[in-house]
């Protein structure tokens, strides 16, 4: 399951760093200055993610959560006040969102993401 997250969070990634090196700073031009730099924004944030889902999965758990919901409706406010902005994103994303949703808490819950206990030394 975690693969999957992972795969999610590198195409994130794969995608936004594709269209800022294609485009350049400019970027979402046609989209507002907070919008445009959310979405510059994840091309550090998503292989942050990735990071953390490989190196600490709980704290990867949390931060694609955060980040999903964040960017889903983002990217729907944006297309609501400028259709332009519209694209398949609209769709796969929240998509991605469900299924990060139906399985964030049996991740947060695998032994990869659990540390045994350190026995306890009574003095």
């Amino acid at each position: 399951m975690t693969a999957l997250w992972v795969l999610g969070f590198s195409v994130g990634t794969l995608t936004h760093l594709t269209e800022l090196i294609a485009t350049g700073v400019n970027v979402y031009d046609n989209a507002s200055e907070p919008v445009r730099w959310f979405w510059i924004s994840l091309t550090v944030v998503d292989p942050v993610i990735v990071v953390l889902l490989l190196t600490k999965l709980r704290a990867g758990v949390l931060a694609g959560v955060a980040t999903m919901v964040a960017d889903v409706t983002v990217n729907w406010f944006a297309a609501s006040t400028h259709p332009a902005l519209a694209g398949p994103g609209l769709v796969t994303q929240p998509a991605f969102l469900l299924f990060l949703l139906l399985t964030a808490r049996p991740l947060w819950s695998s032994d990869g993401a659990t540390r045994p206990r350190r026995p306890h030394l009574d003095s």
